[in-house]
């Protein structure tokens, strides 16, 4: 029986099919541990984090409750769908939105808001409900490290009390088993009854170096296999592969067409830089693009061989690869040059 039919064949499934294999005859059960991201690597993050879409639309759920908002920075340019003003507001506009949706409440009143949003809400560009823009290929292999005995957890700079709701159903991993940024929450008793409520606090990032931090208080195992698709998980990354015996770290990569605007606006920056004569920093761009569509086109395999392809000085003493020229020598003669 094919496993993983959504993949295609080459490289990447063939290493984790045999990395499988030889967990099941290498590695007890018990340290089979396997992490994932979330966003961008379980489920899209496009157009925009899907929790960010949540915090706006409660911004509009909670405003009849807040009429200050419509004159309040940057609640009014939600209200008013004032993306320009949003933008402006940066990171500290946006941690005030996040703290005014996620706190204030209790975790029960919180997760009913949560799932409540999911039941109506459709991505903007495809209509379908957040919980179905989930990526086929990694449910796939959830399935696949779970039927090996593999324990899997999410570990995303995503709240964790926006995360658990919906993981089961999704990717068919439990609540427990998902670790995330959380708020403040305290202890409370309300007219004799214990609850639980959410303060407007980050009590932990769960993301960067963050990550390897939550891993060891929430698992107490490295794991053996870890999965992300951006800087924040770099660390995540690193100390997976850190560990004793055979590991397995891999990169969630976009589709070529999904970073068209991208591939634009470095289009669009060469073409200025041509017309204004700067030829250095142009062709140094173009290089870029270009070594970025082939190592992620049908002819990689060529571009990794070329990367691996020795240049050594022997009577220097210098053994480096073709990516360890271009990393560590051309890098530095540009340094200097510009």
């Amino acid at each position: 029986m094919d496993v993983l039919q959504s993949w295609k064949d080459g490289p990447t499934k063939s290493a984790i099919i045999d990395f499988v294999g030889r967990a099941d005859e290498q590695v007890p059960p018990e340290q089979r541990v396997a992490v994932f991201d979330n966003d961008g690597t379980l489920w899209s993050e496009q157009p925009m984090y899907f929790e960010l879409q949540f915090s706006l639309d409660r911004v509009q759920a909670l405003a009849p409750a807040h009429p200050e908002w419509r004159s309040r920075q940057p609640f009014k340019a939600v209200l008013e769908g004032d993306r320009a003003a949003l933008a402006k507001s940066g990171q500290r506009g946006m941690l005030e939105i996040v703290a005014a949706t996620h706190g204030g409440m209790t975790t029960a009143d919180f997760t009913q808001s949560v799932q409540d949003w999911l039941k109506t809400a459709r991505h903007p560009r495809t209509g379908l409900p957040y919980t179905s823009m989930t990526y086929a290929p990694m449910r796939e292999l959830l399935d696949y490290l779970r039927a090996h005995d593999f324990k899997t957890y999410i570990v995303s700079g995503g709240e964790v009390e926006f995360m658990r709701p919906w993981t089961q159903a999704a990717y068919g991993i439990p609540p427990e088993q998902v670790i995330g940024s959380s708020v403040t929450t305290v202890y409370q008793l309300d007219q004799g009854q214990p609850r639980l409520m959410r303060q407007a606090k980050l009590a932990f990032n769960d993301d960067g170096p963050g990550k390897p931090v939550a891993i060891q208080h929430g698992i107490g195992r490295r794991p053996i296999l870890a999965f992300g698709n951006s800087d924040g998980d770099l660390q995540m990354l690193q100390w997976t592969m850190a560990g004793p015996g055979k590991r397995f770290a891999g990169l969630v990569f976009p589709r070529l067409r999904d970073l068209a605007p991208i591939l634009m606006v470095w289009a669009i920056a060469i073409l200025i830089m041509g017309i204004s004569n700067d030829f250095g920093p142009a062709l140094l761009l173009f290089a870029t693009v270009l070594a970025l569509l082939w190592a992620n086109s049908p002819w990689r395999d060529g571009y990794t061989a070329l990367a691996d392809h020795r240049l050594d000085i022997a009577p220097l003493g210098i053994h480096l690869s073709v990516a360890h020229w271009a990393a560590d020598g051309l890098l530095a003669i540009f340094f200097f040059v510009v």
